[in-house]
């Protein structure tokens, strides 16, 4: 590896550890500072945050990959997703920044879920936390992959010590800066990564052979690579559209709602965000179709389609900008890392620790609790990360699946609909996470994808049981 490429690194390590540094001395005083940054957030770091903790190593790994395979078609799963994105912006949005203040400062999804259905037993609270912590060690585990593929790959390091590189920076800066760490990281990471979904595919362009065509090249390869519908089925379209479905539900997503300064700065947040994912999207579809091209014709080997963005920044860039590329795969990876991690951890001591182990603890305890679950997620994910064949996109698909289907249906309703009970929250929940588990578990992802499956009968089991149940209490309703 190059000089000025580890150089390159290495500066981006730094400024993100500073970044942590700088946030650990401006707003880690109390639980509230260190996981939802005194809910202070401006509209461009909320919108990029939220896009940038959204946008995991699937972005610049997965989806290019499955585009190289496949063509045009897996694009359906971007288009699902910026529909999702564009809904969850304009109905989640307001009122759960609203709602969770109003419904007792809740810092946690798990703490308004509570709240809001005034469950006193906190089983909702309690089940609600378990699927956070389950499924999230999923999630975070596909970023740790992600992170061992790109040092194997581009660095030529064992994957395993690719997991610990990873790892350990981004454990570092959430320990160390909390919530506030977490959004300012994510701001520059997404940043980078727009930046280089630009200008990679622009230079695998210029890089074709004089006369031909990204989109000739392709269907010289398979006619239906440039085709929306070639190749593809309508279930598979509306499987793979169903992506969008699961941003209701993404805990690490819509906690950056909670967290911004004002409902008002919301409609500002929401067209930066928006603006920042298409361009991001088109992008990555572009690494992936203009990559395929640029290999066949240039008679590129790539053993993983899901490291061709990897392969055209060592081919077209100088070493120095080629590290440049590569920090926006590591920005990828990380600012959904420790998202992750952080939601896992505040809900671990919000949700388990304060409710359950220790309810009079101090807010430095707090603190000091939500680092250490840090840490103790962490350790999962490494173990769950450790098969380096494991695909990103695969294990992206099946915690977003799980997260769009337990969380979705019941944020959505419990937001907008004043008839829904506890007993039909807690019904949603568990079905949507068991539907989506049996559904993977029988193998039927392969033909629908499970968060569609789970999504519906989570929506089924939380109307029809709110509805045989006792009406919540006037005062709980007015919320609403």
């Amino acid at each position: 590896m190059n000089n000025a490429t580890l150089f390159a690194i290495g500066v981006y390590f730094v400024l993100m550890l500073g970044i942590g540094v700088y946030a650990w001395r401006k707003s880690t005083s109390d639980s509230s500072e260190y996981l939802l940054s005194g809910r202070s957030l401006g509209p461009a770091v909320t919108a990029l945050a939220a896009g940038a903790s959204d946008m995991s190593g699937w972005l610049m790994l997965g989806l290019p990959g499955a585009l190289y395979v496949s063509g045009l078609a897996e694009s359906w799963i971007a288009i699902g997703l910026f529909i999702g994105a564009w809904i969850n912006w304009l109905i989640v949005a307001p009122r759960l920044r609203a709602q969770t203040e109003s419904y007792g400062d809740a810092l946690t999804i798990p703490e308004y879920l509570g709240n809001r259905f005034e469950d006193r037993r906190h089983l909702l609270r309690l089940v609600a936390s378990l699927v956070i912590v389950v499924f999230f060690a999923i999630y975070s585990a596909s970023g740790l992959v992600a992170g061992g593929k790109l040092f194997q790959t581009a660095f030529g390091f064992d994957y395993h010590a690719g997991l610990w590189i990873t790892a350990t920076v981004v454990v570092a800066y959430v320990v160390l800066g909390g919530f506030l760490a977490v959004s300012l990281t994510d701001f520059v990471q997404g940043t980078i990564m727009m930046l280089a979904l630009i200008v990679v595919p622009v230079a695998a362009l210029l890089g074709l052979p004089e006369g031909s065509s990204a989109g000739a090249i392709l269907r010289g390869i398979d006619p239906n690579m440039t085709s929306l519908f070639g190749g593809t089925t309508a279930l598979a379209i509306v499987s793979a559209a169903a992506w969008g479905l699961g941003y209701f539900g993404q805990p690490h997503i819509i906690v950056r709602f909670m967290a911004i300064r004002s409902v008002k700065d919301i409609p500002t947040a929401r067209r930066i965000g928006m603006t920042w994912m298409g361009i991001s999207l088109v992008g990555a579809i572009a690494v992936g179709l203009v990559g395929r091209a640029f290999a066949e014709s240039n008679g590129m080997a790539v053993s993983d389609p899901e490291t061709i963005f990897i392969l055209l920044g060592e081919t077209l860039f100088h070493p120095l900008l080629f590290g440049f590329l590569l920090s926006a795969i590591l920005a990828a990876i990380m600012s959904t890392i420790s998202a992750q991690l952080l939601v896992t951890g505040s809900s671990l001591t919000e949700d388990f620790y304060r409710l359950f182990v220790r309810r009079d603890a101090g807010e430095r305890e707090i603190v000091t609790v939500g680092r250490l679950s840090v840490v103790a997620v962490a350790a999962i994910a490494m173990l769950l990360a450790q098969n380096p064949d494991g695909s990103v996109l695969k294990l992206v698909s099946h915690a977003w699946g799980g997260f769009g289907a337990a969380f979705g249906p019941l944020i959505l309703l419990a937001l907008t609909w004043r008839r829904m009970t506890l007993a039909g929250a807690l019904a949603g929940m568990v079905t949507g996470a068991a539907v989506v588990m049996l559904w993977i578990d029988r193998g039927w992802d392969t033909a629908v994808y499970e968060l569609l499956p789970g999504f519906a009968a989570a929506t089924l089991a939380i109307l029809i049981v709110s509805l045989v149940t006792k009406p919540p209490q006037a005062e709980t309703a007015a919320h609403g």
